[in-house]
């Protein structure tokens, strides 16, 4: 039997996490981007493309934050690819599990780990094990999609090849059905097919938050809470990963818009946690320096940050 054409769907071309209100407008070009993806996990540029995507753009303190991989930062610093000028901090968004609290989008919650050691075998094996589950859930994902006659086989197959440092995630799905034909764009997949509640979505398996936090903090790292933008609605969430050592919240996100900011910021202030900021640049609606331009990481977010970073690297060492 012939499967039925893909629907059609008009295309969405907003980036996830996006708010309504008046956009911030950067008063000057940032220096400061905190969270950015490679090809390592789900983003499109390689490492070192991103790196001097990043460095032209003039970014002069990035973070390499690909989702359970440490590849990417490990792959430009063994290179020697940063650019003179650009101070590379490594770092981790780990998807924490929030079974809890059913409430919150897809029952989950983000967790960056900005200075983690690279280098260290305690989160290198949780990391492992994390692309592990990923693994395991890209592939069902693949196979929901074949039932409801929508398969990818092929377009994936002419991706990109993986390795098992690599962490597959959804936009890699996202891109083979828009090789397909199925959705013009990633956000299109997402809204139609691969979030929850729709036919091919599969619950994702792994660390809950509080675990995410301590792998971070073992491995010398700060842990910072990522687009979260309920904050202001949901202390008892910040104020349980504040206890649990959560010791920064991304204030500086650059599609919150400007309420969002103020009142992200004030629950960072208030809560004793150091304001982060990034793009969270993937690739897959524009280049790095589109992006760049809206983005604004104000420059007083360093010194705090430097700071926060050096006493999570003390801590770890005090334990050891």
């Amino acid at each position: 039997m012939t499967a039925a054409p893909p629907p059609r769907h008009p295309p969405r071309r907003t980036p996830r996490h996006a708010l309504p209100g008046e956009p911030v407008i950067p008063p000057a070009p940032s220096t400061i981007d905190l969270h950015t993806h490679t090809t390592r996990s789900d983003g499109l540029l390689e490492p070192a493309a991103l790196v001097d995507a990043a460095a032209a753009a003039g970014i002069r303190l990035l973070a390499i934050t690909d989702h359970d991989t440490l590849a990417g930062v490990r792959e430009v610093i063994a290179a020697g690819a940063i650019p003179a000028g650009l101070e590379l901090i490594p770092g981790i968004e780990l998807n924490a599990i929030t079974a809890d609290r059913p409430d919150l989008r897809e029952s989950e919650v983000h967790v960056l780990g900005l200075g983690v050691d690279p280098d260290d075998e305690g989160l290198e094996a949780t990391l492992a094990l994390q692309r592990t589950r990923r693994r395991d859930r890209f592939e069902r994902m693949v196979r929901r999609l074949r039932d409801i006659a929508r398969p990818i086989d092929d377009a994936l197959e002419a991706l990109p090849p993986t390795g098992d440092d690599d962490a597959l995630g959804r936009p890699r799905v996202a891109r083979a059905m828009i090789a397909k034909g199925y959705v013009s764009s990633v956000e299109e997949a997402f809204s139609v097919y691969l979030s929850r509640g729709r036919p091919a979505y599969v619950a994702r398996e792994g660390l809950g938050p509080i675990e995410a936090i301590r792998a971070i903090r073992a491995a010398g790292g700060l842990a910072a809470l990522a687009h979260f933008s309920e904050a202001p609605e949901r202390l008892d969430v910040i104020h349980e990963l504040r206890d649990a050592g959560l010791r920064g919240l991304e204030v500086h996100y650059r599609t919150f818009d400007a309420l969002t900011v103020e009142s992200v910021g004030r629950v960072a202030t208030d809560a004793s946690l150091v304001a982060t900021g990034g793009s969270d640049y993937h690739g897959d609606l524009e280049s790095y320096a589109v992006t760049h331009a809206a983005l604004w990481v104000p420059p007083t977010v360093e010194a705090p940050l430097r700071a926060a970073l050096a006493a999570a690297s003390a801590e770890t060492a005090t334990s050891r």
